[in-house]
């Protein structure tokens, strides 16, 4: 396991010669042992058309290679840190919410319309997403921002989940997402600006949730 929580808002990544970690640029803190840092240019696993992909997507948060034997610790801003860990899946998550993850991860991007067509593209708009999200499929570990810390929710067949749009940080597995809109008492009294619309996910995997309505 490369990455370890040393508390909320720094993790430790052991690095191996032969692996490859990446990382957002700046978000290194201190390092020891033979250790380079070296901006990564070839879009990390995926290639130069994962890196074209994500540029035209406005997903092309600047990326470093870390390479070499030792240790490295990673945090950003002051924000928390949550480690998800993949076994096969896939992770969708905002290219800014990337502080480190597993160079073996395969990275692309995703059209939010695919998953639920024009209201997909509006949900873009609401949680300021834009119109494309970051994909990391494989096995791996990943760290991800988040204001005030994060929660790991379940989705199970049958049991769909609906979040805030504005808390929402990314999901895993093999879910599909909405966003729909739930008018009640506080749109009638002038306070139902977030929460008049929700992201509900069903399938099986796991939602992300952070503690805030703030984004990076």
């Amino acid at each position: 396991m490369p990455f370890r929580e040393i508390n909320a808002k720094m993790v430790e990544a052991a690095v191996f010669p032969g692996q490859r970690i990446f990382s957002q640029r700046g978000a290194m803190l201190a390092y020891k042992g033979e250790v380079s840092f070296t901006p990564n240019t070839q879009g990390g696993q995926g290639g130069l058309a994962s890196m074209i992909g994500r540029r035209v997507a406005g997903e092309a948060t600047p990326l470093m290679t870390v390479e070499g034997s030792g240790t490295v610790l990673f945090g950003h801003g002051g924000h928390h840190v949550h480690i998800v860990h993949l076994s096969g899946d896939t992770l969708y998550v905002e290219a800014d919410r990337l502080l480190a993850f597993d160079g073996t991860l395969e990275q692309g991007t995703m059209f939010l319309g695919s998953q639920g067509g024009v209201m997909g593209m509006v949900r873009g708009q609401v949680t300021g997403q834009g119109l494309f999200t970051t994909t990391l499929r494989g096995s791996g570990a990943v760290a991800v921002m988040a204001h005030g810390g994060v929660v790991e929710l379940p989705i199970t067949p049958g049991r769909s989940i609906h979040v805030d749009p504005q808390a929402y940080v990314g999901h895993r597995g093999d879910v599909q997402n909405k966003l729909t809109t739930a008018l009640g008492w506080r749109d009638m009294v002038g306070r139902g600006s977030g929460e008049a619309f929700q992201l509900e996910l069903s399938g099986s995997g796991a939602v992300y949730v952070q503690a805030s309505e703030e984004k990076l």
